[in-house]
């Protein structure tokens, strides 16, 4: 059976079994006199411009202004960039521009569809933010073509909207989060209007989906307003897609259901800027009101947010056919529509044909600049023109970073590192009221850090408990939606935490990808200020899964972030709650980086005080003298552990081989800044090959007791010299619902492995050791044996498995 063909461009929707009377949700208006004459032929003349701007981006390195024939040498070598959704993106652009220019509006725009990058740079072009920050940009007929000829190629911007694109606060590449992201940006932005325009190929995406409930998220006293704009042209790169199927009794009820108010633009194609124009002041009417009840003590409890579904054809304004297909309103219009045009004559006639339509001439100047009624539209005031508001640029907002010392626990108990977390996050709420914020899934209390609750609550709108009451904390269980709106609220200028079970927290992964490569590109251009980094907070892990099974273990976020590139990169394992103090308070004060921060949230023993713990977070490893022998001088062996649990294990079996063999000298090291492993030079925090050899010996065996994954390790330390002396183990993947001392001995990170590997290395440097080497093996195999059978009988670990080793 051959493919789909189309019988017509811009195929309908087929009709739903709905009832007619669904359409009694969706909004009607009178639009026909938004604009006046001068103002629509305005918007008309810029939307020209814009379009024409675009589509010369994609084909054309010279002639860029049709002053004569195309020939095939003006056409570039290679075509790149996406046509079929910027007609609707200057469309939106343009309206948008309109808007803020008459109401005095502060708005960013979210642009979803980031392959969409032409229209986006046109339209600033057009305004001067490309200008403002790039001076070979100029508003004249040099920065035109500077702009047209270098569009995708190695000397311009590249096909995506990315940093380097005025006004843009996320990565364009992967799509589905520009919802998320626009509702974290609004977060504590009481003035701020985000206009957000979803593509519908986007819309079906897993963070899309859920990101429609941010809505419920957000106070309209304390926050902005986001515009959703879904943008329904009906066709992704080669299918139709599903919001493009469904007609408007379908969309209606759908986004009711979300709890908005759902305007449908597009309906009447010869008036469209007549309904754009009606359908925004519509829905700044719309926000307006919800924001002004909430501000005046009267707020609406389950408001109903504006969101404006844009019908438009795909690839608007292309050539109707191309040697026999479909071009607009298809998916062939999804890129380059006509891909031949340099090398075949039929298609170089169509694009001349194509390109002369918008009449260039009658958009730009002899000079190259555009005419003044299509800069009428932009706004005056340039610091509320899209690509210049401040705060997507601007950096990080100053926070006030509370003293964590007076939380700290004594050197020589135990506590709960959630515990104390929630507690400091407490006061970082109270110090920084308007600037701070917790994104988390469903698991605060499950993690520990109910504590973050002393001064404040949750934010959930839609719950009678939390309504209007200004929380702190927005759980919603999708960790796609807490990363875009920790990305949206980071990008423009706060600060945050995201905290999870260890096992999810990589449901986000590619986001957190985007936003590092985000990053990289912002740190590259002149006119980005740093922003705070993004906070990751990972617990609930393996090591101690109480009743969650093997499902519920995987440490694998720790190498994600490792791949990053090593500037942005931030892995710290604090082995205790003093010293994971120290770190998060490092963290939150910290910019441009990817903190993840790994811990247990169950008490565990604390083995420094607040001053050692300081001074230990700041080295980022240290040999420990307290559990070594003689203090670490002169060992047969190194032991290094990494990792709350899995440090325990090394302290355990330190003490085990005093009783054992205790001729056997032991050094035992904490790393809790994973980073120092690396080859110097391979990272900022990698130790010089000096202290790397200080720490670690120039010649000892040294045996790795780490949380994650052993190849994290051995990938870091590959390089360095002294890396062949390491025996490392992590997590094997062995697990169940089973006790904790269990999860050491499958996944050979106990006390008893540790002292098994130490005895086997050691051996080679001291004699005494060597010959009993034998029995020590035999006697740690044989206790291995021993606490399994118990643990299987029992379905508990031995007694005082976890009492806290001391040492003489």
């Amino acid at each position: 059976m051959p493919g789909e063909v189309l019988d017509r461009p811009n195929p309908p929707p087929g009709k739903s079994q709905l009832p007619d009377s669904i359409l009694e949700y969706h909004v009607n208006l009178k639009f026909t006199t938004a604009l006046t004459s001068e103002e629509l032929q305005a918007i008309t003349k810029f939307r020209r411009a814009a379009d024409y701007i675009a589509a010369a981006m994609i084909f054309l390195k010279d002639n860029v202004l049709l002053e004569r024939e195309i020939k095939p040498d003006d056409i570039k070598p290679r075509l790149l960039g996406h046509w079929g959704t910027c007609p609707g993106l200057v469309l939106t652009y343009a309206h948008l521009n309109m808007l803020i220019r008459k109401e005095n509006e502060k708005m960013i725009f979210v642009v979803g569809p980031g392959h969409g990058a032409p229209a986006i740079l046109a339209t600033l072009w057009i305004e001067g933010s490309l200008a403002k920050f790039f001076p070979q940009y100029s508003l004249d007929r040099a920065g035109l073509e500077n702009l047209i000829a270098g569009f995708s190629t190695p000397s311009g911007f590249p096909s995506h909207i990315n940093a380097e694109v005025p006004g843009s606060i996320h990565e364009g590449g992967e799509l589905g989060y520009a919802l998320a992201v626009a509702f974290g940006a609004v977060m504590d932005k009481p003035e701020l209007i985000v206009p957000v325009i979803i593509g519908d190929g986007e819309a079906e995406t897993g963070p899309t989906a859920a990101a429609w409930h941010a809505a419920k998220y957000i106070d309209p006293k304390e926050s902005g307003a986001v515009l959703p704009i879904v943008h329904v042209n009906g066709f992704k790169i080669s299918e139709r897609t599903i919001y493009g199927c469904m007609d408007d009794k379908e969309m209606t009820a759908l986004f009711t259901g979300y709890g908005y108010q759902v305007r449908i633009v597009g309906n009447d194609l010869a008036n469209i800027d007549q309904d754009m124009a009606a359908s925004l002041q519509w829905a700044l009417g719309v926000i307006r009101s919800i924001q002004k009840a909430a501000r005046e003590g009267k707020p609406i409890f389950k408001p109903r947010w504006p969101v404006i579904i844009l019908r438009t054809p795909k690839g608007m304004g292309a050539p109707t056919k191309y040697k026999g297909e479909f071009i607009e309103g298809s998916f062939r219009a999804h890129q380059v529509p006509v891909p031949d045009a340099k090398t075949d004559g039929e298609g170089l006639k169509i694009l001349q044909e194509w390109l002369s339509s918008y009449s260039p001439a009658e958009l730009f100047t002899e000079k190259g600049r555009p005419v003044d009624e299509v800069l009428s539209v932009v706004p005056q005031d340039k610091e509320k023109r899209l690509g210049q508001v401040k705060e997507t640029h601007a950096g990080r907002e100053p926070i006030v970073v509370p003293g964590w010392k007076e939380l700290a626990v004594a050197k020589g108990g135990e506590e709960s590192c959630m515990r104390l977390v929630g507690k400091y996050m407490d006061k970082v709420f109270l110090a920084n009221p308007t600037s701070t914020r917790i994104f988390s899934p469903d698991e605060l209390e499950s993690n520990k850090l109910a504590a973050v609750f002393g001064n404040t609550g949750r934010n959930f709108q839609w719950d009678e408990y939390s309504f209007g009451q200004g929380g702190r904390v927005v759980e919603i269980l999708s960790e796609h939606t807490c990363q875009g709106m920790l990305q949206g609220y980071t990008m423009t200028g706060r600060t945050a935490l995201f905290p999870s079970y260890e096992a999810f927290i990589g449901i986000a992964q590619t986001m957190m990808v985007q936003y590092a490569k985000f990053v990289k590109m912002a740190k590259e251009t002149n006119f980005r200020a740093p922003n705070a980094s993004l906070n990751y907070l990972e617990t609930s892990t393996w090591t101690r899964q109480e009743h969650n099974g093997f499902s519920h273990q995987n440490p694998s976020f720790i190498g994600a972030v490792l791949n990053l590139k090593a500037d942005a990169a931030r892995v710290y394992l604090p082995p205790d709650a003093n010293c994971f103090l120290s770190t998060i308070a490092h963290c939150i004060n910290s910019k441009n980086y990817v903190n993840l921060m790994v811990g247990s949230k169950q008490p565990t023993a604390v083995w420094l005080s607040p001053e050692e713990a300081d001074i230990h977070c700041r080295a980022g490893a240290s040999v420990w003298r307290f559990c070594s022998t003689d203090e670490g001088l002169r060992p047969d062996v190194v032991l290094v552990g990494i990792g709350t649990e899995v440090t325990f294990e090394v302290i355990a079996a330190a003490a085990l081989l005093r009783t054992l063999a205790p001729e056997l000298r032991v050094r035992v090291v904490n790393v809790t800044d994973l980073m120092v492993l690396g080859p110097f030079g391979s990272h900022p925090h990698a130790l010089s090959d000096t202290d790397f050899e200080n720490l670690f010996t120039k010649d000892k065996k040294i045996v790795v007791n780490y949380h994650g994954y052993v190849h994290d390790v051995a990938g870091l330390v590959f390089g360095r010299k002294g890396a062949e002396r390491m025996h490392i183990e992590g997590y094997r993947e062995e697990g169940s619902t089973t006790t904790p001392f269990d999860m050491m001995l499958r996944n050979h990170v106990s006390r008893y492995h540790v002292a098994g590997e130490a005895v086997r290395g050691a051996a080679l440097f001291n004699e005494r050791i060597a010959l009993r080497s034998m029995e020590l093996g035999g006697e740690l195999q044989g206790r291995i044996k021993r606490d399994q059978k118990y643990i299987f009988e029992y379905g508990a670990d031995p007694a005082g498995t976890y009492d806290v080793p001391t040492f003489n």
